[in-house]
C-alpha cells in the first residue's frame, strides 16, 4: 500500500520543451507532435497546378509532394525544383498549409515540376537523419528515370527534364541543400546520379539555418519579439543535434571544429538567400563569402527589412513576388548568375 501510495504521489510529467505549439517535449521523455501547425493559413489554390503524393521511402514511411502547372506553354519537359521545408529539423511537413502555397506558387510562377519532400525530425530522429532523407529524395528521383520499362512515377516520366534539377530548402531546409550540395559535388556523389543523367544545376539556399557556438551580431541582436529568436534557435539546436553535440557541430556549422574542408568539392552554382531582419543573417552571408573566398559560384541576395521565412509567412508580398523573380532568372539561365 505504502509503494503505491508513493507512485500515485509522483508529479504528472511536465513539458521541458515546446516548438510553435507543435511539439511538446516532456519530462519523461515522452515526445507529442500535432498534426497542423499552430498558425491558421487558408491554401490558395486556384487549380492552375496540380499535385499529387508519392512515396519514396517505404521503410521510413516518407512522402514528398509533387506539384506541376497544368498549362505548360507547350514544354513537354519542365525543370525540377526541389524544395526542403524549414523549422529547425524539429517541425514542419510537405502537407503544412504555408508549405503548400509556396510550392503552388513555385510551380506556378518557374514553370517546374516541385518536388517537396518530408523528412524524419527530431528529437525522435536526430542528425543527421534529415540530411539522409533529403539525399534519399534526390535518389528517388534518380532511380524514376533509370526505371526499365517506363515503371517510375507518370509524373516523372512524363515532365521532368532531369538534366535540369534545381534543389531548394528554407532554413533547416537551406541546410540540406548546403549537404547535398557538398554530397552530390564530390565524384562519389556524382556517381549516384550518373546512370539516371541527372545533372543538379544549382542550389537555392533561403535564409540557412546554420549555427555556431560563437553568436554572431545578428544573433546578438535578435530581438525576443522576432519570428526565428534566439530560445527558440537554441533550443532547435539542441533538440536537433547529436546528444551532448554543440552548434560547432559539422552538421549546424559548416566551418566548425570537425567539419570537412570544402575546398575541394565542385559546389554547383548556389544562390544564398537572406533578410535583413533575420536571426541567422550574418551567419549566412558569411558562409557565402568564405565559399566566393574558395572560387566557389556562390551570391547572396539580401532582402533588407525581410523576416526570417517571410516567402512562406505570406507568399503574395511583394518582397516574395521579386523573390521568385530571382529565382526564376536563375533556374532560367540554368544556374548563371544575372
Amino acid at each position: 500500500m505504502a509503494s503505491e501510495a508513493a507512485a500515485s504521489a509522483e508529479p504528472a510529467p511536465q513539458v521541458v520543451d515546446e516548438c510553435r505549439g507543435v511539439l511538446f517535449v516532456y519530462s519523461d521523455g515522452t515526445v507529442v507532435r500535432r498534426a497542423q501547425p499552430g498558425f491558421a493559413t487558408p491554401v490558395r489554390d486556384d487549380g492552375s497546378v496540380e499535385w499529387k503524393d508519392a512515396t519514396f521511402d517505404e521503410a521510413a514511411g516518407l512522402g514528398l509532394r509533387l506539384y506541376r502547372p497544368r498549362e505548360r506553354g507547350g514544354r513537354s519537359r519542365l525543370p525540377v525544383f526541389f524544395y526542403y521545408h524549414g523549422g529547425g529539423f524539429c517541425i514542419g511537413s510537405r502537407a503544412w498549409p504555408n508549405c503548400q502555397n509556396y510550392c503552388l506558387r513555385l510551380a506556378a510562377d518557374l514553370g517546374a515540376l516541385v518536388v517537396a519532400p518530408d523528412y524524419r525530425l527530431a528529437p525522435e530522429h536526430r542528425l543527421p537523419a534529415a540530411i539522409d532523407d533529403g539525399a534519399a529524395a534526390v535518389l528517388w528521383l534518380a532511380a524514376q528515370g533509370r526505371t526499365p520499362g517506363g515503371g517510375g512515377d507518370p509524373w516523372v516520366a512524363e515532365s521532368a527534364d532531369l538534366g535540369r534539377v534545381f534543389v531548394s530548402g528554407d532554413s533547416a531546409g537551406g541546410t540540406i541543400a548546403h549537404h547535398l550540395a557538398v554530397r552530390f559535388g564530390s565524384p562519389d556523389g556524382r556517381a549516384e546520379l550518373a546512370p539516371a543523367a541527372v545533372a543538379i544545376r544549382g542550389y537555392v539556399q533561403l535564409m540557412p539555418f546554420f549555427g555556431g557556438v560563437q553568436r554572431t551580431r545578428s544573433e546578438a541582436e535578435c530581438p525576443d519579439d522576432a519570428f526565428l529568436n534566439r530560445p527558440l534557435n537554441d533550443r532547435y539546436w539542441r533538440l536537433s543535434l547529436p546528444e551532448g553535440a554543440t552548434a560547432d557541430h559539422p552538421v549546424a556549422n559548416p566551418f566548425g571544429p570537425g567539419a570537412p574542408p570544402l575546398e575541394g568539392v565542385e559546389l554547383a552554382p548556389t544562390l544564398v538567400v537572406v533578410g535583413g531582419r533575420d536571426i541567422l543573417h550574418d551567419r549566412a552571408v558569411d558562409y557565402a563569402a568564405r565559399l566566393r573566398a574558395m572560387g566557389k559560384p556562390v551570391e547572396v541576395r539580401d532582402f533588407e527589412g525581410q523576416q526570417h521565412g517571410f516567402f512562406t509567412i505570406d507568399p503574395w508580398s511583394d518582397a516574395s513576388a521579386e523573390l521568385m523573380r530571382v529565382i526564376k532568372r536563375f533556374v532560367d539561365s540554368d544556374g548563371r548568375f544575372d
